[in-house]
């Protein structure tokens, strides 16, 4: 008798047991219903018929612009130092191409690390809103596994684009969930938060991994993210997106290979932080499945990209514009030569922002990163240009003399904030005649994009650096017939 009463009592083990998978049931959402999963069904299954005309066209001006960027920052010596480490400290590996280097090669993340270092070394890349740089975390990644495929599996052009837009839209969305993100950011450099998630997301696209291993592959590159703000304006800014590209690339061969990371990283949970450790308010959402045939809402379609027309942060483009205005002035006022002598102050009516607030810049990176020297160049040349950050001109004692005239103000009504900033160069003269310049949008701005024109040409002048002529021309055609090319091998052909 007393065995079988013994029997019929559940052990204080399996109550707790069983108490614990109730509680499980009651908090944790059904897998398909978690924002994670949703980002990882996305990955997996949006085709190519989703793409607008509107989104094809947008990318394939990022791809070109960003591979011109890339292949004239293969020319620095941040680049230099990258690439030289790489082959240093590394088994050769000769799979994946080099910006720049014929007859170089590198295993396909060491290629991804580089060519996204290239990308950045002149902080000459594209820029969207919310801030980040999206292109140069994502193409050299997607570049490298292309050339990792054999001959016979490249990827259509029209599936590396797919990708890559794939790879966009996930750093946009993440963007989105968060309104400190919208402001010029103060703690993390975008790209290496929502750079290395874009990466892997376009990777784990063209790698044709399943829904979950996507989001596997968003889990892991979570792990590998963030930089501080702290080397913005020095050589270590680059790697930033190095890292990105690389590491995103990491993350979605890893889930290749079945490594498991947290099913909820993109979601809200108290007390247990995911992406919200990088936005204090990070309000995430699913991201929806395409309807059918129908193109989908990529943002690309609703907001257009930034695209630099000289090499240095995008808030610099504001205040060359407004002080190129008051160069004209001071020409037709003198007849000829701007003489600082002339002027009394100059006075820049800018965002508050701390690390582009750079009064005497000692380095070309921290050039990059200045107001006062953008504004100064523009008033001395009339524009800011690829040579306005060599040794020479940076020397310059016109261009001293000027930056020791100026003062800063930072008016209520001008954001931190890419999309509502403005900047006024005021210019005051020995003679007491005050002259006004101001940039609401610049040339190559969203709101106001470049021109197919005038971004080819800037891609020329850049790919021209490093390339012949006939190579550049080669990588013009095949990145404007991309999305009709059995096999992306013409783009890597003409990059190798």
């Amino acid at each position: 008798m007393l065995s079988k009463v013994k029997k019929a009592i559940t052990p204080l083990s399996a109550i707790r047991g069983l108490h614990k998978s109730a509680l499980d049931v009651v908090e944790r959402p059904a897998p398909e219903d978690t924002v994670t999963s949703s980002f990882g069904r996305f990955i997996q299954g949006v085709q190519p018929q989703h793409l607008s005309p509107t989104v094809l066209q947008r990318s394939k001006r990022m791809v070109l612009d960003s591979l011109g960027v890339g292949l004239i920052g293969s020319t620095t010596e941040v680049f230099q130092l990258a690439l030289q480490h790489c082959q240093h400290m590394y088994a050769p590996d000769d799979i994946s191409s080099v910006y720049g280097r014929k007859n170089t090669r590198l295993s396909p993340t060491l290629a991804a690390f580089v060519n996204g270092v290239a990308s950045h070394s002149m902080d000459f890349d594209d820029t969207w809103h919310p801030a980040t740089h999206p292109s140069g975390a994502v193409l050299p990644a997607l570049l490298a596994i292309s050339d990792m495929l054999p001959s016979n599996s490249k990827p259509s052009g029209l599936d590396f684009l797919l990708a890559f837009n794939v790879g966009i839209e996930v750093q946009g969305r993440l963007l989105r969930f968060s309104n400190e993100a919208r402001n010029i950011p103060k703690r993390f450099h975008p790209p290496t938060v929502v750079g290395t998630m874009g990466s892997a997301a376009a990777c784990a696209r063209l790698l044709s991994l399943e829904h979950t291993q996507c989001s596997h592959a968003m889990a892991i590159a979570a792990s590998l993210s963030g930089a501080p703000m702290a080397n913005a304006a020095t050589q270590s800014k680059p790697f930033h997106i190095g890292n990105a590209a690389r590491l995103g690339l990491e993350a979605a061969l890893l889930a290749s290979r079945g490594l498991e990371a947290s099913p909820l990283v993109l979601d809200a949970v108290p007390g247990v932080s995911g992406f919200s450790a990088f936005y204090e308010d990070y309000a995430p959402k699913a991201l929806p499945l395409p309807d059918n045939d129908e193109p989908h809402g990529f943002l690309l379609e609703e907001q257009d990209m930034g695209f630099k027309r000289f090499p240095a942060h995008l808030g610099m483009h504001w205040v060359a514009d407004a002080a190129a205005t008051v160069h004209e002035t001071l020409v037709g006022l003198t007849g000829g030569r701007v003489a600082p002598g002339a002027v009394r102050e100059v006075l820049l009516r800018i965002p508050l922002s701390k690390y582009i607030n750079r009064p005497f810049p000692e380095s070309e990176h921290q050039a990059r990163h200045s107001f006062q020297f953008n504004a100064c160049t523009a008033l001395l040349d009339g524009e800011v240009t690829v040579q306005s950050f060599s040794d020479e001109a940076m020397q310059r004692p016109d261009l001293h003399a000027l930056l020791a005239r100026v003062r800063v103000e930072h008016p209520a009504d001008n954001p931190a904030n890419f999309d509502r900033m403005y900047a006024e160069v005021v210019v005051t003269l020995e003679g007491g005649d005050v002259l006004l310049g101001r940039c609401d949008t610049f040339y190559g701005h969203w709101r106001n994009p470049l021109s197919n024109d005038s971004l080819r040409k800037k891609f020329r002048s850049n790919a021209g650096a490093v390339l012949p002529e006939e190579r550049v021309e080669g990588l013009i055609q095949a990145v404007e017939q991309l999305d009709r090319l059995g096999d992306c091998q013409p783009l890597l052909t003409q990059i190798q």
